[in-house]
Parts: structure tokens; C-alpha cells; sequence
């Protein structure tokens, strides 16, 4: 790409007698001639001496002690988002362009299929179902019967979406992944023995949904999971039967969630988080990483611990028992003193 075409997307001027061929992105510590880096974080400033790309995204106040001739600066009012937005531009290219009905995919009866899709070899589509424009569907995925896939949206490799389910506009699934896999239903029966209760709701996920590698959210047993616009997956995450996660949440990877409980809009909630079910979670609450909920939060803010406690509770309950030793030391000095005063 040149590099006029990169100072367009990000809106910015540069001299056209600099204008110049880039190669790929790259750290800013490892680069290479022909290659675009950026500096966002202060920290990474003290290799612009050194870098050997040729161009960098920076923000508008950068201003380095030695100017360099030989390495152009793209300046915007955010050089990270900046960045993020070329890799976007860079990542996606090759998968826009796939289009096609591969000879080894089998399609069932009523399919119905928007413009410029593609579906790659040994894909499984089932009856009824319907793909929007624009959606790339990669090898060896399954989808069941009455799918319904939005515009724009690249499901990778080995995904299964079963029977029923609907996935939004632009969302993209990775590798692995199951979605609309039988709620974790069992009634226990008098003999001590557990009979399986029939999952027939279904998932839904929203607009610009992000869903990591080998994930599983589960139907409803009734009803749906709904899973909604904006929200991001990690790895390796698992969400239950009728779990409803808002607006823009965003879960890091190996957490888990229970049956029927509800996340609100804005939350970060860290890898390996444990939230019970039927529970419910406001808008606008961090949750820490290894943190297990065992209750309702109806306040925003930060929660940390063993179990969730809010952060300022957490770090008090830590100070104490940080000073248990110097507390058990004191006791057995004054116990001292104290026998020793008693004895006389």
C-alpha cells in the first residue's frame, strides 16, 4: 500500500514527494525498511532513534529531541486507534476478496445467499437457511438447519452454529467455537440419578460481535442466550443457557458463566472470572481476573478478591492480612511481658 493511501484512511496530509511503498506493519523495535510502526505509549519513544521503519503513526504532540529525515511521521489526535485502524485495513484485505461457492461445500434445500459470499471447501450448510452479503464462511464448519447469518460477518475455520441460531452483522467467529450447543439442563430425579431437560431456545448474537477460539455458548433452554451489539470474546470462554451479555462487555479468556444471569452494558470482566447463574451485574463494572461472583452487583466500579468485594474492601482485607505476622509477633511479645510481669 502506499503510503498516500495511508495518510488518507487516517486523514492526514503528508508531503507528496515522500510518498512511498509499505510493505508491512511491525513493532516499532523490530522494523524493517518499507515497514509502518506507531508510538502511542511514552515508554516506546526511546526507540525512535534507533527504528528502522519507514514510517511511524505518532500523535500530534510527539516531538522528538533528534529529527530524522529518513523516517516519515504520520501525525493524528490518536496514533493508537490510528494504528489500529491500518491494521483493520491490512488484515481484512485478503479476506474480502475470497468470494465463491467452493464444489466441496454441501448446501442444504431453501439456502438462500447474499452477494459476494464465500464458502469454502467442506463447509455444511443445512436446510433453510440464510447468508447475508459479504459473508465469508471458512473449511470444515458446520452450520444447522435455520441459521440465519447477517451481512458482512467471517466465521473461521471448524465453527459449529447449531439449528436455529442468528448471528448479527459483522461479527467475526474464530476457530472452534460452538454456538447454540445444549444448555447444561439436568433434573435430579428421586433414585439420585439426573434426566436430561430438552435445550430448544436458541443464541443470538448481535451487530459487531467478536468471538474467540474455541468458545461455547450454549441455547436456551427456552428463549434465547443473546449475546449483544459490540461485545468481545476471548478465548476459550464458556457462557450457559439464557445468559444475556450487554452492549459492548468485553470477557477475557477461560472465564466462566452460569445459567440464566445477566451482564450489563460497558463491563471488562478478566480471564478466568467465575459468575454464578441467575444473578444479575450492572452496567459499567470491571470485574478482576480469578475473581468468583457469587452475588448480584447493583453498583458500578471495580470488584476484586476471592469472592467479588469492591476494590477499596478488597485492598483493606489485603493490608490485614499482610500484617497478620507482625500482628501474631506483637501478641506473643505482650504475652511475654505479660507472663513475665505476672511471675514476679
Amino acid at each position: 500500500m502506499k503510503l498516500s493511501e495511508i495518510a488518507k484512511i487516517l486523514n492526514v496530509e503528508i508531503d507528496r514527494s515522500k510518498d512511498i511503498d509499505i510493505k508491512k506493519i511491525s513493532k516499532i523495535e523490530s522494523s524493517s525498511e518499507g515497514d509502518i510502526s506507531f508510538i502511542a505509549n511514552p515508554q516506546y519513544e526511546k526507540y525512535y532513534d534507533t527504528t528502522k521503519a519507514s514510517a511511524l503513526i505518532v500523535n500530534k504532540d510527539f516531538n522528538p529531541l533528534n529529527q530524522r529525515n529518513d523516517v516519515i511521521l504520520l501525525r493524528t489526535d490518536d496514533s493508537y486507534n490510528s494504528f489500529v485502524k491500518i491494521l483493520t485495513e491490512f488484515s481484512h484485505s485478503a479476506v474480502i476478496e475470497k468470494e465463491g461457492i467452493s464444489a466441496k461445500a454441501s448446501v442444504g434445500k431453501n439456502f438462500t445467499a447474499g452477494k459476494k459470499i464465500f464458502i469454502d471447501d467442506f463447509v455444511c450448510i443445512g436446510e433453510n437457511c440464510g447468508i447475508g452479503d459479504n459473508v465469508k464462511i471458512f473449511s470444515n464448519c458446520s452450520i444447522g438447519d435455520n441459521v440465519k447469518i447477517a451481512e458482512g460477518t467471517v466465521i473461521y475455520s471448524n465453527v459449529t452454529v447449531y439449528e436455529n441460531c442468528e448471528i448479527g452483522k459483522n461479527n467475526i467467529i474464530h476457530s472452534g467455537t460452538i454456538i447454540g450447543s445444549d444448555g447444561f439442563g439436568q433434573a435430579r430425579q428421586k433414585d439420585g440419578s439426573f434426566k436430561k431437560i430438552p435445550q430448544i431456545g436458541h443464541v443470538v448474537t448481535e451487530e459487531n460481535v467478536e468471538i474467540g477460539s474455541n468458545c461455547s455458548i450454549d441455547r436456551a433452554t427456552i428463549g434465547e442466550t443473546r449475546i449483544c451489539k459490540g461485545v468481545k470474546l476471548d478465548n476459550q470462554i464458556q457462557i450457559a443457557h439464557n445468559v444475556i451479555i450487554g452492549e459492548n462487555t468485553v470477557i477475557a479468556a477461560q472465564t466462566g458463566i452460569a445459567g440464566s444471569t445477566k451482564i450489563g452494558k460497558r463491563c471488562m470482566i478478566g480471564g478466568q472470572a467465575g459468575i454464578v447463574g441467575h444473578i444479575e451485574i450492572c452496567d459499567d463494572v470491571i470485574i478482576g481476573a480469578s475473581v468468583g461472583v457469587s452475588k448480584s452487583i447493583t453498583k458500578p466500579g471495580v470488584y476484586l478478591g476471592y469472592r467479588a468485594k469492591p476494590q477499596a474492601e478488597e485492598l483493606k482485607e489485603e493490608v490485614r492480612i499482610r500484617n497478620l505476622e507482625k500482628l501474631e509477633k506483637r501478641i506473643k511479645e505482650l504475652e511475654t511481658i505479660i507472663k513475665n510481669f505476672t511471675s514476679k
